[in-house]
C-alpha cells in the first residue's frame, strides 16, 4: 500500500473493528501497532460478553445490546473473509440467585427484558430441572438466573481472525509506518493515560486483570458461568477460561502472581467440576478504563483532526463490532449520530 486514507494506532479489539469497518466500505487502511496484534487486553483468554441487566435503561446498555445482537452476523462475516474461526458462540450465561430479595429482582428483570431487549433475548429465572447438574454454581435458592444473550469469544484467537479479515481486503498491519489520511487512536490504556498526564486531570486509566486457562472441556455449547465475581468461561477448543481480578494498583502489566492462585482456589469452591484440571496458561493485562466507564468515541482530545475510540473495560468485545461501524461513520462520512453522547470525549473531561 502505498497510501492510506485511514490510519488506526493499535491492533487490539477496537482498532482492528474500526479498521475492519473502514476496509469494508473501500477505504485504503493502514494499521499501525509497535507491540503487534493483540498485545494488550485484547490478546487475553477469557472472553465473556455478557450483557449488562434488562433495567434501568440508559444508552450505554442500548448500545450494548445492539453490539451483542450484531455480533453474530460481524463474526461469521469476519470468518468468512479470512478463512478462520474467532471462537464466536451465542452461548448464554448462568448465575446464581442468592436470596428471595434477589430472585424478586431477576423475577422482575424476566417482565423488562421482553421489552428492553425487544424480543430478541431472553432473561428467565430457570430452577435445576433446567441446566446441566454439573455445569452450574450452586445456588442457595436453587435458582438461577439463565439469559440467552450473552456469548464467549476467544479474544486472542478472535483478535488474530480479525487482523486476517483487514488483511485479506488489502489493509496493512505494521509495527511502524506513515500515518496518512484519517487517524484513529485506539492505543488501550497508555492512549488514556497519556491524554491524563497531557491534561492534568483523570480522563482514565488501567486496570489489570489476570486470569487462568484449564485443560476442562465442558459441552460444545456449554453457557457461561458467573457467580461471586467469577466468569467460567467453556471455549470450543477443550479448554475453560477464569478470569479475572480487577487490580488499580500494579507494578507490572504483563507478570502474574499470587493472585491467580487464589483466583483458581475461589473458583473450584464455587464450580467444584473444575477440581483437579490442569492450567494451561496464566496470563494477565491491563484493560483500558475511562472515567465515564463507557467506550471514548470520537474527536481526539489531544490532537485535532484525530480520532480516539478507547475505553472497552470489560466489554470491549462485545462492543467492537458496533464501535467499528459508528467509527467508520464518523472517520468516513463525518456523521457521529451513532455515538451517545456519554462515549464522546467530553464526558470524560
Amino acid at each position: 500500500m502505498t497510501t492510506a486514507d485511514v490510519t488506526v494506532y493499535g491492533a487490539g479489539a477496537f482498532g482492528l473493528s474500526v479498521a475492519y469497518a473502514c476496509v469494508r466500505r473501500g477505504a485504503r487502511v493502514r494499521v499501525i501497532d509497535p507491540n503487534g496484534i493483540g498485545s494488550g487486553a485484547s490478546g487475553g483468554i477469557v472472553g465473556a460478553l455478557a450483557p449488562h441487566t434488562p433495567d434501568q435503561w440508559n444508552d450505554k446498555k442500548a448500545f450494548q445490546l445492539d453490539s451483542l445482537l450484531m455480533s453474530q452476523g460481524f463474526w461469521d462475516d469476519v470468518a468468512q473473509v479470512s478463512g478462520q474461526e474467532p471462537g464466536y458462540l451465542r452461548s448464554g450465561r448462568v448465575q446464581p440467585i442468592a436470596d428471595a430479595n434477589a430472585a424478586e429482582f431477576a423475577r422482575a428483570r424476566v417482565i423488562s427484558a421482553q421489552d428492553l431487549w425487544r424480543g430478541q433475548a431472553v432473561w428467565d429465572v430457570v430452577g435445576p430441572g433446567d441446566l446441566d447438574p454439573v455445569w452450574r454454581p450452586p445456588s442457595p435458592t436453587g435458582l438461577w438466573v439463565r439469559d440467552s444473550l450473552s456469548a464467549r469469544i476467544h479474544p486472542r484467537r478472535a483478535t488474530h481472525v480479525l487482523a486476517g479479515a483487514v488483511l485479506a481486503l488489502g489493509g496493512e498491519i505494521t509495527g511502524d509506518g506513515l500515518a496518512q489520511g484519517r487517524i484513529i487512536h485506539a492505543t488501550g490504556w497508555a492512549g488514556l493515560m497519556e491524554i491524563s498526564a497531557a491534561t492534568g486531570r483523570v480522563f482514565g486509566n488501567g486496570v489489570k486483570g489476570q486470569a487462568v486457562l484449564l485443560d476442562y472441556a465442558a459441552a460444545p455449547d456449554a453457557p457461561q458461568l458467573f457467580a461471586d465475581g467469577l466468569h467460567i468461561v467453556a471455549h470450543g477448543d477443550g479448554t475453560t477460561a477464569v478470569g479475572s481480578t480487577s487490580e488499580r494498583e500494579f507494578t507490572s502489566p504483563s507478570d502474574t502472581d499470587a493472585q491467580i492462585d487464589d483466583l483458581l482456589a475461589r473458583a473450584v469452591a464455587r464450580f467444584p467440576m473444575l477440581a483437579g484440571a490442569a492450567v494451561i496458561e496464566r496470563w494477565a493485562g491491563v484493560r483500558p478504563r475511562a472515567k465515564s466507564r463507557a467506550p471514548v468515541l470520537g474527536a481526539h482530545p489531544l490532537f485535532p483532526g484525530q480520532f480516539i475510540a478507547n475505553g472497552g473495560f470489560k466489554i470491549g468485545f462485545g462492543m467492537a463490532p458496533l464501535v467499528g461501524q459508528v467509527m467508520a461513520d464518523l472517520v468516513l462520512d463525518g456523521n457521529g449520530n451513532g455515538i451517545p453522547p456519554g462515549f464522546r470525549p467530553e464526558a470524560n473531561i
